[in-house]
């Protein structure tokens, strides 16, 4: 059978875009096709953009620890229009470069929503249907909302780029990475961040020993955090000043526009758990993320979607039907852009290039980017325990430019070591710039390095990551 392409992905994200990228490089004919803007999630509403105002919180706290080391610079102001136009224009070049990517390879675009019509054939919203010998699903994740009454009028983590302004209050519902992230970008740009999440701990899955001291240094820039805490009433706060309760249909129509034409936020009447009642002027919902696999027509072709709502694939990310693929988050792996990349290339290394290629989702590293940074490659403490017979090595410090400045803010470096082999298992940073250090470590750490290798090595003096090689003394074992 003749097809019109060899493979289509639906999906312009990072993950997608490599992907065909790739499979052009080696001559085959592609196409893919993106309903919303280039670049996907990472790009346009996740990791760039809030990375971007990560550094723009971070100025903060400069001017003070400027003036401790002698510097004559006054408090400044953040104006959040300047910051936000200059962060538009930057999406949008980079959406214009993976369009150029694409092009220069060769892929043929369609802006267009696309579903599954059978095994091979992919309609478009357009009403083009196009054939392929093989079809790439790329389609990422979404923002859930919690199954609460209301909770349409509060914002998930895809509106926070689009705010008109800052709201000068801002309850964030959830504990995980983005909105502990969220949580510290915004209370780092001036605005009054109170927390609420139903765990008894922030960042669940990560070290406790790492997470506890982020939700301590959270807590001193002035986060309001509720632990064990959730959220049992909320409405429109003008509503209830009109003795109404709730919010009407009417009300909560005029929301979702505004939230379509980017004039974001209302003030919120918030009831919880514990006790808490108040008027905070918008509200985040950070309670997790969803895979973007309905509406793709998958279960009239014979693919089941997982509890979760993602597509199961197989170590190959091939799905039950042997012509479709599937890889990123819309696969609930591991969610993050460089494993969707990885995933990418190893799916055209076993079908375009004739080398079977498994996807390696061991000790992958990542980074949670609150302030201070969190930077995790391999076991925590807890699962490591509970594997083998262990030794933790570790030391919390003040780093010396904050020291010098006066800031108790303090610092962790943390490996865990198998009694047996002697392979450093885990690491596990707690630190400004965790994220590039970890990066580094987890080189180290993938190779397989024992911590006699650890300590064969030089330390660099003086910095904060000298402490990975010069724990000589286990702090604990078990």
């Amino acid at each position: 059978m003749r097809f019109d392409v060899d493979l289509f992905v639906i999906g312009g994200g990072s993950g997608g875009v490599r992907a065909a990228r790739m499979a052009a490089a080696t001559g085959a004919k592609v196409a893919l096709a993106e309903d919303s803007r280039l670049g996907g999630t990472c790009v346009i509403r996740g990791c760039v953009p809030k990375k971007l105002m990560v550094f723009a919180s971070s100025f903060r706290e400069m001017p003070a620890e400027a003036r401790a080391y002698g510097w004559d610079i006054p408090d400044g102001a953040f104006d959040w229009s300047q910051f936000r136009s200059k962060l538009h224009a930057e999406l949008d070049r980079l959406e214009g470069v993976y369009r150029r990517l694409l092009e220069g390879s060769g892929v043929q675009i369609h802006d267009a929503r696309a579903r599954l019509a059978d095994a091979h054939s992919v309609q478009l919203s357009t009403g083009q249907t196009v054939t392929a010998k093989h079809i790439l699903i790329a389609t990422g994740g979404r923002p859930e909302r919690p199954d609460l009454p209301n909770s349409n009028i509060g914002l998930v983590s895809d509106d926070i780029f689009l705010l008109d302004s800052l709201p000068k209050s801002i309850l964030i519902v959830g504990g995980g990475f983005i909105a502990c992230e969220m949580a510290c970008i915004l209370a780092g740009l001036g605005v009054k961040v109170t927390q609420v999440y139903r765990g008894a701990q922030i960042l669940r899955g990560f070290d406790d020993e790492a997470r506890g001291l982020i939700a301590e240094a959270m807590k001193a820039q002035g986060i309001d955090l509720h632990l064990g805490t959730n959220i049992v009433e909320m409405a429109e706060a003008a509503a209830i000043r009109r003795g109404e309760g709730t919010m009407g249909a009417s009300a909560s129509a005029a929301v979702d526009l505004l939230r379509q034409s980017g004039a974001l936020g209302c003030p919120v009447w918030v009831k919880a758990t514990n006790g808490l009642e108040q008027t905070f002027d918008t509200v985040l919902f950070a309670t997790g993320r969803k895979p973007n696999a309905d509406g793709l027509g998958l279960e009239d072709i014979g693919i089941t979607l997982g509890r979760r709502g993602e597509i199961p694939v197989d170590d190959y990310s091939q799905t039950a039907v042997p012509s479709v693929y599937a890889i990123g988050d819309v696969t609930n792996r591991w969610n993050l852009t460089p494993v969707a990349i990885r995933e990418g290339m190893a799916f055209v290394r076993t079908v375009f290039e004739g080398v079977p290629t498994p996807v390696d989702h061991e000790l992958i590293p990542s980074a949670v980017f609150t302030q201070p940074e969190l930077g995790t490659v391999g076991l925590t403490e807890e699962a490591a325990r509970a594997q083998e017979p262990i030794e933790v090595y570790c030391t919390s410090f003040r780093p010396m430019r904050g020291a010098f400045a006066g800031n108790e803010a303090r610092v962790l470096m943390k490996l865990i070591v198998s009694q047996t082999s002697r392979r450093v298992l885990g690491c596990h940073i707690v630190a400004p710039e965790a994220g590039e250090m970890i990066q580094l470590a987890a080189i180290a750490v993938k190779m397989g390095a024992t911590k006699e290798d650890f300590d064969r090595t030089v330390a660099v003096h003086p910095t904060m990551a000298e402490e990975l090689v010069t724990m000589r003394t286990p702090t604990r074992k078990a």
